[in-house]
C-alpha cells in the first residue's frame, strides 16, 4: 500500500462498478485510489475512457487482481467467486457485490476458504439513515422489538437505469428482484436482529425465461418473525420499499432506502430530522463504506457486511427463488 494509501481494482465497469468508481474518486486519496478497472465489453470499457479518462484501463480481470491491494467485484453474480478465489489466492482482499454468489453450495465452500479477507458492498452497513432507526431502537423508543415487514414493489423489472444489464438482471439464473433488493433488506434485518432462518415461501416466475415477478415469504430474524413480499406491476413507482419495525410500545421504519421514521403515540410518522433523499444520501454511505473497504485491506476491525453474513442472505434469497406460489406461475 504505497503512502498508505489503497489500492482498489474494479472488476466490472457497468452501473455498480462505475458508481463506486466515482466514489473513490471523489475520497481522499491518501485513503484509497483506484488503480484500475476491466470489463470484458468493449463498449464498457469505452465508456470508462470517456468518462474517467485518468482511471487506467487493464487487459484482464488477472491485471487488476496484480495492481490492487483490494479488489471490488462488480460482474454479473455467476462470476462473483471465481474473481474472489483469484483475488484471494494472489494475496489481496476482495469486496464484492451482491449476491456472494448465486450456488449456495460453492458460496459454503467460499466461506470457509476466506475467512476474514473479504466483505460484501451492503450499504445499509454504512448508512445514516440505519444509524438512526438504531439509534431509537438503543434508545427503547420501540419498547421490546416484536416483528419485521419488509414490502418491496416494483413498476416494471429491471428498473429503467438497470436497462443495459437486463440481459442477466432479467434472467433467472442470476437476476431478479429478490436478489438485488430485497437481498438488502434481509441483511438490514440480519445486522439490526439477528441471523435469519425458518423460511417459509416462495417465488411466482410468470413468464418463461425471465426472472421472479411476486414473492412472499415467512422467516425469522433471530427470535423474531418477519414477513416479506414483493411483486412487479403493482405500484406506478419505479423503486418502491418500507422496512418496518414494530415493538410493543411504538415502531420505527426505513422508506424508499433512506428515509428513516418513528411511529409517534398518535399513529403518525415523523421523519428523522436529517432525512433525505437516496440521491443525496448514497453518496454519504459510499464513502463511508470505502473507509471500511480500507480498514478491510490492512486487515483492520470493519463495519462492512462480512463474509459470513452475506452467505446467510444468500441462503435465504435462493431458498425463497427455489420455492414456488402455484396460484401464480405461468
Amino acid at each position: 500500500m504505497k503512502n498508505g494509501s489503497v489500492a482498489i481494482g474494479i472488476i466490472g465497469a457497468g452501473i455498480m462498478g462505475e458508481r463506486l468508481l466515482g466514489a473513490i474518486l471523489r475520497q481522499d486519496p491518501a485513503l484509497v485510489g483506484v488503480c484500475g478497472i476491466w470489463d470484458p465489453s468493449p463498449d464498457a470499457m469505452r465508456r470508462m475512457e470517456r468518462n474517467f479518462p485518468e482511471v487506467p484501463r487493464l487487459a484482464d480481470a488477472a491485471a487488476v487482481i496484480a495492481a490492487s491491494d483490494c479488489v471490488y467485484v462488480a460482474s454479473p453474480p455467476a462470476s462473483h467467486l471465481g474473481h474472489a478465489r483469484a483475488a484471494l489466492a494472489a494475496g489481496k482482499t476482495f469486496f464484492g457485490e451482491k449476491p456472494l454468489a448465486v450456488d449456495v453450495a460453492d458460496a459454503r465452500a467460499f466461506v470457509a476458504e476466506a475467512g476474514s479477507r473479504g466483505a460484501v458492498n451492503f450499504p445499509f452497513a454504512s448508512s445514516l439513515a440505519v444509524a438512526a432507526l438504531r439509534d431509537w431502537i438503543d434508545k427503547g423508543e420501540i419498547g421490546t422489538p416484536q416483528r419485521i415487514h419488509v414490502e418491496v414493489g416494483f413498476k416494471s423489472w429491471p428498473r429503467p437505469w438497470q436497462a443495459d444489464a437486463v440481459a442477466w438482471l432479467d434472467g433467472p439464473a442470476q437476476g431478479g428482484f429478490t436478489r438485488e433488493v430485497v437481498s438488502h433488506f434481509l441483511f438490514l434485518s440480519r445486522r439490526v436482529v439477528g441471523p435469519l432462518h425458518g423460511l417459509n415461501g416462495g417465488a411466482s416466475f410468470q413468464q418463461a425465461g425471465k426472472s421472479e415477478r411476486r414473492i412472499s415469504a415467512s422467516l425469522r430474524a433471530g427470535e423474531l418473525p418477519v414477513t416479506l413480499s414483493g411483486g412487479v406491476g403493482e405500484t406506478a413507482k419505479d423503486d418502491h420499499n418500507v422496512w418496518v419495525l414494530e415493538g410493543d410500545r411504538g415502531a420505527v421504519r426505513l422508506c424508499d432506502w433512506s428515509i428513516a421514521e418513528r411511529r409517534l403515540p398518535d399513529g403518525s410518522w415523523q421523519p428523522a430530522p436529517d432525512a433525505m433523499p437516496n440521491e443525496r444520501a448514497r453518496p454519504l454511505a459510499l464513502k463511508r463504506q470505502l473507509e471500511g473497504v480500507a480498514r478491510l485491506a490492512r486487515g483492520e476491525a470493519h463495519h462492512l457486511a462480512t463474509i459470513e453474513e452475506a452467505f446467510n442472505v444468500q441462503e435465504i434469497v435462493e431458498a425463497i427463488l427455489a420455492g414456488s406460489l402455484p396460484s401464480q406461475r405461468g
